[in-house]
C-alpha cells in the first residue's frame, strides 16, 4: 500500500512538473527576448561597430579559429546564419582585411587533427596573399596531433608558428579509408547488382566488392600521392626549406615540439596566451584581437553597394532532383536541380549582373538534376553572361557535369574532380527478409522491365540489358557534354573519362580545368570575361542573398518592422549570440542513374 501511494505521488508530481514547465518555458523565453531587445537597442544606439564586438579605435588583429568545423559554403536555412563562417566566407573576409587600413595582421588558431586537403590549400593561398600586402600572420597550435599533414600545410606560410611545448608534431602524411560491404551483404544473403561506366567508376565497389579492385586502388593511390606531393611542396616553400628535408622530417613522425622547432617547422614554443601577447606587441600599443565572426559584420554600405555586380551562386552536397526544403537550422547540404537551375536563370535575367561565379563542392548525384543545371548554365551563356566555376574540395562526377559547360573552370590543386562516368543498380533483399521470416511477393503488370528496380527479384538478362542501355546513353551524353564544353575531341574525353577521379592539378594537365586557384582567382576570371577593368571596384553579390537576422526573426515570430529604425534594431538584436542560442533551443524543442564519385577524401 505504501509503495502504491508513493507511486501515485511520484506520477502526479511528474505530471504537474510537465504542465508547469510547459507554461514557464515560453514565459521565460519571452522575458529573455524582451530583455535582449532592450540590450540590442542600447548597443545599436551606441554604434554598430561596438555592437558587433569590434572596437571603434585602434589597430585590429583578426583571429581565425581553424579548429571549428566549417561548411564550404554558408548554411541557407532560415537560422543558418548562427553557424560559424563557412570556408568561402573566411577566405573572402581575409581578402577584405587586406585592404583595411585598421587591420595589422591575422592570428590563426591551427587545426590539430586534419582538414580536407583542398580546404587547407585554399586557406594556405589566402594567408599567402594576405602576407603579400605587408601584413603579418601569426599561428598558434595546441599540437599537430593527427597524422594528417593538411592542418600544417594550411598555415605553413605564416610569419610565426607557435606550438604548445607539451604537445607533439605527429603529422606523417595523408590517409583515407574506404569501406567495403560485400562480405557483410553475403552474410545476410543480400546481393548488390550494379552496372557502371566504366572500370574506374568505383562508387558501387563498396557494395559489390570485399576490397580494392586493381583500377580502384590505382586511381585512389594516384590522387592521394599527388595531393601529398602538393602539400609537401607548399610546406617547403612556406618554410623556406627543401622538399626533401620537409618530407624526411614528416615521414619520421611523431616528433616532440622541441624537435619540430629544431627542424625549423615551428618558430616558438609556448601557450596561446604567449602567442597573443606577441601578436599585440607586434601590432602596436592599443591593438585589439577581434574574432573574424565579428569582423565579418563590419562591412560598410559603400562596400556593399558600389561597383558592377558578379553573382556568386553556391552549391554544396549531393545533387538531387526537386527543390531544397530547409529546416530552421538546416541539415546536410544538398544541390537541388530545380533550386540551383532557377537561381542561375534568375541571375541571368537580372540586368545588373554581368557575370556568374558558380562555387561547387559536390561528389555528384542525380544525372537528371545535373543535366538540368547544365542546361541553365548554357542558357546563361547564350544570354551573354559569362559563367566561371570555382571548385571546392570536390567537384566530381555530377559535380563535374555541371562545371563542364562553364566558360572558365578554377580548381584547387587538391580538388577531387573528373569521375566522368555513371552507375546504377539495386540491392536484392528477398533472401535477407526470409532470414527473419518475412516474405514479400512482387506483383506487376506490363513488360518485364516493370520489376527492374524491385528488391525482391534478381535482374533478368533483359532487365540488365535495359539498365545497361540507359546508362550507356547517359555516359555518351556526359562525355559529349565534356567534349563540347571543354573543346576536347570526344575520343580524347573517352580516354580520360572512364569514371576516373583526378586531382585539380592532374585535371589541369588533362584540360579538364583552366587554372589552379580558389574563389579569388575565379572572381578575377569573371572580371576579365565580363570586361570589368582591373582598377574598377567590383561587387560580388551572393545570389540569392542569405536571410538576414530580421528576415529570420520575421519568419519565426511573424514580426514586422514599421520603420527602418525598427528594422535596424532588430538586425542588431539578431546578431547577439544570446538570441542565436535561444533560437536554437526553440528549434530543439520543437531510384535512378547516379553521377556520383566514391572517392575517399584524404585528411
Amino acid at each position: 500500500m505504501t509503495h502504491m501511494k508513493q507511486f501515485w505521488i511520484t506520477f502526479f508530481g511528474s505530471m504537474v512538473g510537465v504542465v508547469v514547465a510547459s507554461i514557464l518555458v515560453p514565459v521565460i523565453f519571452i522575458i529573455l527576448i524582451v530583455g535582449w531587445v532592450s540590450s540590442a537597442v542600447s548597443e545599436f544606439e551606441s554604434g554598430f561597430e561596438q555592437a558587433s564586438g569590434v572596437p571603434s579605435s585602434g589597430a585590429l588583429v583578426v583571429e581565425v579559429d581553424l579548429r571549428v568545423p566549417r561548411r564550404d559554403q554558408p548554411n541557407r536555412a532560415p537560422f543558418g546564419y548562427a553557424d560559424p563562417l563557412s570556408l568561402v566566407e573566411i577566405v573572402s573576409t581575409i581578402e577584405r582585411a587586406e585592404s583595411d587600413s585598421r587591420v595589422s595582421g591575422l592570428f590563426i588558431r591551427a587545426n590539430e587533427y586534419g582538414m580536407a586537403a583542398a580546404n587547407a590549400e585554399e586557406i594556405h593561398r589566402a594567408l599567402a596573399a594576405f602576407r603579400e600586402t605587408g601584413k603579418f600572420v601569426v599561428v598558434h597550435a595546441q599540437g599537430f596531433e593527427g597524422t594528417s599533414v593538411t592542418n600544417y600545410f594550411a598555415i605553413s606560410g605564416a610569419d610565426e608558428i607557435w606550438l604548445q611545448d607539451t604537445t607533439s608534431f605527429s603529422a606523417a602524411g595523408l590517409a583515407g579509408e574506404i569501406p567495403f560491404y560485400g562480405g557483410l551483404l553475403e552474410r545476410v544473403e543480400a546481393d548488390a547488382e550494379f552496372v557502371r561506366f566504366l572500370e574506374y567508376k568505383n562508387a558501387p565497389n563498396s557494395y559489390t566488392e570485399t576490397g580494392f579492385t586493381e583500377e580502384h586502388l590505382a586511381a585512389t593511390q594516384s590522387y592521394i600521392d599527388a595531393i601529398y606531393e602538393d602539400a609537401l611542396s607548399g610546406i617547403a616553400q612556406g618554410r623556406g626549406q627543401t622538399q626533401a628535408s620537409v618530407q624526411a622530417f614528416i615521414e619520421s613522425a611523431p616528433h616532440s615540439a622541441e624537435a619540430a622547432q629544431e627542424a625549423g617547422l615551428v618558430d616558438h614554443l609556448g601557450h596561446v596566451i604567449d602567442a597573443r601577447e606577441a601578436v599585440i606587441e607586434r601590432a602596436g600599443d592599443g591593438a585589439h584581437i577581434v574574432d573574424i565572426e565579428d569582423y565579418a559584420t563590419t562591412r560598410t554600405p559603400a562596400m556593399r553597394n558600389s561597383g558592377p555586380v558578379i553573382a556568386l551562386i553556391e552549391g554544396q552536397g549531393a545533387i538531387v532532383t526537386g527543390e531544397i526544403a530547409y529546416g530552421l537550422l538546416g541539415g546536410d547540404p544538398m544541390i537541388a536541380g530545380d533550386t540551383l537551375a532557377e537561381t542561375i536563370i534568375a541571375a541571368t535575367d537580372n540586368p545588373n549582373i554581368l557575370a556568374i561565379v558558380l562555387r561547387i563542392d559536390s561528389p555528384g548525384g542525380s544525372a537528371i538534376a545535373s543535366d538540368q543545371i547544365w542546361d541553365a548554365i548554357t542558357r546563361a551563356q547564350e544570354a551573354g553572361k559569362p559563367v566561371v566555376v570555382s571548385m571546392g574540395s570536390a567537384a566530381a562526377s555530377g559535380g563535374y557535369y555541371i562545371a563542364a559547360p562553364a566558360d572558365y573552370i578554377v580548381a584547387n590543386g587538391s580538388t577531387l574532380t573528373g569521375s566522368i562516368g555513371v552507375y546504377g543498380g539495386k540491392f536484392y533483399l528477398h533472401d535477407t527478409f526470409g532470414l527473419v521470416g518475412v516474405n514479400i511477393e512482387p506483383v506487376s503488370a506490363g513488360g518485364d522491365f516493370a520489376l527492374a528496380y524491385s528488391s525482391q527479384t534478381r535482374w533478368s538478362d533483359a532487365q540488365r540489358d535495359g539498365i545497361q542501355s540507359i546508362l550507356s546513353d547517359i555516359y555518351d551524353d556526359f562525355t559529349l557534354r565534356v567534349s563540347q564544353g571543354r573543346d576536347i575531341p570526344l575520343d580524347r574525353v573517352q580516354e580520360i573519362a572512364r569514371g576516373r577521379v583526378w586531382t585539380g592539378n592532374q585535371a589541369l594537365e588533362l584540360g579538364l580545368v583552366d587554372e589552379i586557384g580558389g574563389l579569388r582567382e575565379a572572381v578575377l576570371a569573371a572580371r576579365r570575361l565580363a570586361g570589368i577593368g582591373e582598377e574598377e571596384r567590383v561587387r560580388v553579390q551572393r545570389f540569392p542573398h542569405l536571410p538576414t537576422g530580421l528576415e529570420a526573426f520575421q519568419a519565426l515570430f511573424g514580426a514586422s518592422a514599421e520603420t527602418a529604425e525598427a528594422a535596424a534594431r532588430l538586425n542588431a538584436l539578431m546578431s547577439l549570440p544570446e538570441v542565436r542560442a535561444a533560437i536554437e533551443a526553440r528549434e530543439a524543442m520543437g531510384p535512378g542513374a547516379q553521377l556520383r564519385s566514391g572517392h575517399a577524401r584524404p585528411q
